[in-house]
């Protein structure tokens, strides 16, 4: 038999829209507190607004992954708030895709930054309080460009292998501490940030993964019993030709 998360604080990066949106909301909706960091304040309050719908506390601050002095201030207003961190999803990333000798290297700096300093950031900031209760999880969130390089994929890949290699390390480092440090890796979703890309034709959205997709799937994915975990997940669009 699985477990109930009803009660549980969540904490969930990037979560102004898009991917970190729903698994925030979703959260929601099974009865969990949740903290949302983002780096617009107006979207963070209707998300925020959005939360409390559900008869939960919702908490957010502005913060930009990459500073660990944000996080950390961060931390400190949701454990204020809310209490001890049970959940955390790191989501938040960027993406560009050219050539890598077209590449801007700020552009090609920042990607990897925000998917793997956000992730050490927030990580390091918040696990101990997992660490402090004995118990846990942490969801990160990588990508199928994480598994295989790809033409044009340079930048994203090299961030989002290396969430891959902090997923993996980290879990080795809490189980004793009964913390479930899990990754995915979804391939194209459709999400704003796909649409500014052009990833996918505007005639096809509907065979792609939504975010509310992934956001069911890991709400069902924390329900497991606390015996055992998902290391790692690919999640793939059935048909998107």
């Amino acid at each position: 038999m699985g477990q109930s998360i009803q009660g549980k604080v969540a904490v969930v990066t990037g979560a102004a829209r898009g991917i970190g949106k729903a698994i925030a909301v979703e959260l929601a909706k099974e009865g969990v507190n949740v903290a949302i960091i983002a780096r617009s304040e107006s979207d963070l309050q209707a998300v925020a607004k959005e939360i409390e719908g559900y008869g939960v506390k919702a908490s957010y601050a502005v913060a930009d992954v990459t500073n660990l002095e944000q996080v950390q201030k961060a931390a400190e207003k949701f454990k204020a708030e809310l209490g001890l961190t049970d959940i955390l999803v790191n989501n938040a990333g960027v993406g560009k895709f050219e050539k890598l000798v077209d590449m801007d290297p700020a552009d090609f700096k920042n990607i990897v930054d925000v998917s793997i300093m956000g992730t050490f950031n927030v990580s390091h900031t918040i696990v101990p309080q997992l660490i402090e209760k004995n118990a846990g999880d942490v969801i990160n969130i990588s990508s199928t460009n994480g598994l295989n390089g790809a033409g044009t994929s340079s930048a994203y890949s090299a961030a989002k292998f290396g969430v891959i290699g902090i997923t993996e390390s980290l879990a080795a480092e809490v189980r004793r501490n009964n913390i479930r440090v899990s990754v995915l890796t979804p391939s194209t979703i459709a999400t704003d940030l796909a649409d500014s890309l052009n990833l996918i034709p505007a005639d096809k959205k509907e065979q792609y993964m939504h975010p509310q997709d992934i956001a069911e799937y890991i709400v069902a994915q924390l329900k497991l019993n606390q015996r055992m975990y998902i290391k790692n997940a690919t999640l793939m669009n059935t048909n998107p030709f």
